[in-house]
């Protein structure tokens, strides 16, 4: 697990071999391609490349536009401009008609560091998430966003892939790993609690799961990379199981995993939910390690969660 990649770097990897596999293919960016690696793909097959300029909204209707027109666009900047700034054209121009258009953007969450508040999206998924026909992946790993971003090329309607610029370790076998839309991935079993956990957050569970085993608390860990359509059997049968749960993302605890989590679990088999994220509030200039510790998203912060949860039993 010590290997660490970043998932911008996977999807860099996964555009150049789409390419090859399927001229629909475009890839469209708005002057960050060295940042988001689509500039792997630009050297790749120049012709089928547009840098956008820092125009995200014009971005987004010009990759309506191709959709139309038998082409599968894949459209990267900053989660922050791409859910932000390019709002009203994702809702209207790219969700509305349900068009094949693929948003996936790179630099979400505090990991993006150094670059502070103004850079850091922590409300892209409850944005996306909250527009109908769109469908919402957190990626855990690189094996994971490599998957991700092959299983949403053939998939039909939009769709948002959250990218993060930091390392991250290697937690899936490249050789064995599944990737379904919709589906959850159950990483470890346990009675007492279940850590339900997205993106880089899902490492941070697994480590949480070693330090709880310690102490002779058995918890499941569930990966749910996609957030919406999300896996609501899989999220009831682990409440079920454990009557204990526990979130963690990497994003404000308002409108992500932990409310989607909490909203099945209302409407079906209310059970105790502590929520790791963060806590309504814009992140900071740091060091990735040092804002995770500074907003409480480390494993230790996942394992007071779980005895918090599990005393509400």
């Amino acid at each position: 697990m010590s290997n660490k990649i970043a998932t911008r770097e996977a999807y860099g990897k996964a555009l150049v071999e789409l390419g090859a596999e399927n001229k629909k293919v475009v890839v469209l960016d708005a002057d960050l391609s060295k940042s988001t690696k689509t500039a792997k793909f630009k050297d790749a097959y120049p012709d089928r490349f547009m840098d956008m300029g820092i125009a995200e909204g014009n971005m987004m209707a010009v990759a309506a536009g191709l959709s139309t027109c038998d082409k599968i666009p894949f459209v990267s900047t900053f989660a922050m401009f791409a859910t932000g700034r390019a709002f009203e054209q994702v809702r209207n121009s790219i969700c509305y008609p349900k068009l094949n258009v693929k948003i996936c953007a790179t630099h979400a969450g505090i990991t993006v560091g150094e670059d502070g508040a103004s850079h850091q999206s922590v409300e892209d998924i409850s944005l996306m998430r909250s527009i109908p026909n769109m469908t919402v992946i957190c990626p855990s790993d690189a094996v994971e966003a490599e998957a991700a971003v092959k299983a949403v090329a053939e998939m039909d309607g939009p769709c948002y892939v959250r990218l993060g610029r930091s390392g991250v370790s290697v937690i899936n076998d490249n050789a064995d790993y599944k990737f379904e839309i919709g589906k959850a991935v159950q990483l470890r079993e346990g009675k007492d609690a279940v850590i339900i956990a997205t993106g880089i957050m899902v490492d941070a569970a697994l480590e949480a799961y070693n330090n709880l085993a310690e102490e002779g608390i058995k918890v499941s860990v569930l990966n749910i990379h996609t957030i919406k359509p999300i896996d609501k059997e899989a999220v009831i049968n682990a409440a079920r199981q454990t009557g204990a749960v526990i979130t963690a993302e990497e994003h404000s605890v308002i409108g992500g995993l932990g409310s989607a989590v909490c909203e099945v679990l209302s409407e079906n088999l209310p059970t105790p939910v502590v929520r790791v994220g963060i806590k309504d509030t814009f992140g900071q200039s740091g060091k990735p390690a040092e804002l995770l510790k500074a907003y409480k998203l480390t494993a230790e912060d996942i394992v007071k969660a779980v005895k918090k949860c599990m005393a509400l039993k």
